[in-house]
């Protein structure tokens, strides 16, 4: 989606996300899986908006859930096709989420889940629970949790650069009932190290940068008047 100047950059960076965003990327779907660290190598008829929430991020440029003009809807599609090619399940899981979505464009929404993926990865190296639980559904939530307790108990933390990300493509979209889901994979590159109590290295390299491909899946019920995602199920 990050004193010297290297401090400067990602605060900076940080400030201007929360200011463009404001909230993020619902609801289970039930598959979610552990937390993957890459540190170590309901139905709902009319969701009500979520409580205000400093650490929560909104998708660059979300809209009400208002009708689209003919136009708009015509975009929408344009970007459908490109972003599905020859994958006809992709195109048929977009296709039905803009059916019950308007406002929903497949371009608008990988900008704001890359922000997002930012976020999460920097949030769980620094251990940050108050900036991830706006971003995660509760159980995919109570997982990362659950890591960075054990790593804290461990007397161990993390020291991580993130470098950027290289790909970020939707690779699975579908309507399960009133819930829209997205999945995307990432591909990043980032420097870390796992430190214990003596900022001794237990796992990684502060002096390489790694590769690293998640990924994630994001839902929100399409009914809802709140148009935030969230991230239900992570995998590597």
């Amino acid at each position: 989606m990050e004193f010297d100047l290297f401090t400067l950059l990602p605060l900076a960076a940080a400030v201007f996300v929360f200011w463009k965003l404001r909230s993020v990327l619902g609801t289970r779907n039930g598959t979610e899986r552990p937390p993957y660290d890459p540190y170590a190598q309901s139905d709902q008829n009319e969701a009500q908006p979520a409580e205000s929430n400093d650490n929560v991020v909104t998708l660059p440029g979300a809209r009400g859930r208002q009708s689209a003009t003919p136009g708009a809807l015509g975009e929408a599609e344009v970007q459908i096709e490109k972003t599905a090619g020859k994958d006809k399940d992709l195109k048929k899981g977009l296709t039905a989420i803009l059916s019950r979505d308007p406002a929903f464009l497949p371009d608008e929404f990988t900008d704001g889940a890359k922000m997002a993926y930012e976020m999460i990865v920097t949030g769980f190296a620094d251990g940050d629970k108050r900036a991830l639980k706006g971003l995660l559904a509760r159980d995919v939530f109570e997982n990362f949790e659950t890591v960075i307790d054990e790593r804290t108990k461990r007397g161990e933390r993390v020291e991580a650069s993130f470098v950027g990300i290289e790909k970020a493509r939707i690779v699975g979209a579908e309507l399960a009932r009133e819930d829209a889901l997205i999945t995307v994979e990432f591909v990043s590159q980032m420097i870390s190290a796992t430190l214990d109590e003596e900022d001794a290295i237990v796992e990684g390299d502060l002096q390489e940068v790694a590769e690293i491909t998640d990924v994630w899946t994001f839902s929100r019920p399409v009914k809802s008047r709140d148009p935030n995602w969230k991230l239900v199920a992570t995998d590597a």
